[in-house]
């Protein structure tokens, strides 16, 4: 869609001039470049600048809130946040950026990627390095990505999913303890680290004091692999969210956030 609407603005600049060329040159008018045929080029070169700046990658997606057209219904994966550096242009005196990915697609293979998008100022200093985030990418023009803005939560934790199940980080049936398990909160009782790392996810040994619903306790271990920059939320005397198999209570997961961390 960006495309075919440059064109017709280009298109539109190219034959408004030629015919006020060709106007004046047979028209048989006293003045014969004086007239209403003159405000066609001014309005073309006033046109396409407008409809090339708003059709910049990442301006349309600011302005509706949605991807673009072209990556609507691309792929998911997931991208890892670089670098992230400012771009000189702006919408609303918003700043549009570009970010440097490490995208890794539905298949489990990595890529470089960019993106351009406005980012309120506000918002900036989530986007640092290290940050993962679903993004839509064209399998047979990966370099360039847009961050996801569907608002598919579901498709961006099944791609996160597949992503760790791939990684050896996490296992479907724990991913099933996740989705149908009791919930519940825990303290963290002990720690420790026996060295085995995946993916950069070091394996922390916890046991956990575990609250039933019903305000009674149980005590329960369990292995998980986690990022460095969430190790401290693992930490002793933490509280953290589980779910548990009540037919099996040692059946047991830990949920923490995707992002955290400096």
């Amino acid at each position: 869609m960006k495309t075919q609407i440059r064109i017709a603005a280009a298109a539109f600049l190219v034959l408004s001039i030629a015919y006020y060329v060709w106007h004046g040159l047979t028209s048989d008018a006293f003045l014969p470049w004086v007239g209403w045929q003159m405000g066609l080029p001014i309005a073309a070169l006033t046109i396409v600048p407008i409809v090339f700046a708003f059709t910049g990658d990442g301006i349309m997606s600011a302005l509706t809130g949605n991807n673009s057209s072209e990556f609507r219904h691309g792929l998911i994966g997931l991208g890892t946040v670089e670098s992230v550096r400012n771009t000189g242009v702006s919408l609303n005196d918003q700043p549009q950026v570009r970010i440097d990915f490490r995208v890794e697609g539905v298949d489990g293979k990595t890529f470089p990627a960019y993106a351009k998008m406005i980012v309120p100022f506000t918002e900036l200093a989530l986007l640092r390095t290290g940050v993962v985030l679903p993004v839509r990418y064209l399998p047979d023009r990966p370099g360039r990505v847009e961050i996801d803005l569907s608002g598919n939560s579901a498709a961006a934790q099944d791609a996160m999913n597949q992503a760790m199940i791939r990684k050896g980080i996490t296992t479907e049936a724990k991913l099933n303890i996740a989705r149908n398990g009791i919930p519940a909160q825990a303290v963290v009782r002990a720690l420790s680290v026996p060295g085995e790392i995946r993916d950069g996810h070091p394996r922390l040994d916890l046991t956990l004091i575990v609250t039933r619903p019903d305000g009674s306790n149980f005590e329960a271990r369990t292995e998980k692999f986690l990022p460095p920059t969430q190790v401290g939320l693992v930490q002793i005397g933490r509280v953290v969210q589980v779910h548990y198999l009540p037919q099996n209570e040692q059946d047991l997961v830990i949920s923490l956030p995707v992002n955290t961390g400096a």
